[in-house]
């Protein structure tokens, strides 16, 4: 069950339930595979509703890195998100949201 206050989301896949987090060095991670200015800038992308599925897939495999998983990207190319690409990009967005702002 993933801890909110640590900044923990769960994501289902192919059936399997995984704890995902962004840590700094996930973080990190994620802003030199996409290329970003700054995570500021990856943020709004997402608050605008201007990212792309590569940005959606880099958040949720740091996510999983985070969290433990030692896959990569390829892993998930064929695999069944629960809520398909709506819930993964909803998953991408709770996991910056929880990296920088505490649960209410």
């Amino acid at each position: 069950m993933p801890n909110p206050w640590a900044g923990e989301v769960a994501v289902v896949i192919d059936g399997v339930a995984h704890n995902c987090k962004l840590t700094l060095g996930a973080l990190a991670e994620l802003e030199a595979a996409l290329e970003a200015q700054s995570l500021i800038a990856l943020i709004r992308r997402f608050e605008n509703g201007a990212f792309s599925g590569r940005d959606v897939m880099a958040v949720i495999v740091a996510g999983l890195r985070g969290g433990g998983w030692t896959g990569n990207s390829s892993d998930l190319v064929t695999a069944e998100i629960e809520g398909g690409p709506v819930g993964a990009a909803k998953l991408a967005a709770t996991l910056l949201a929880r990296a920088f702002t505490p649960p209410a």
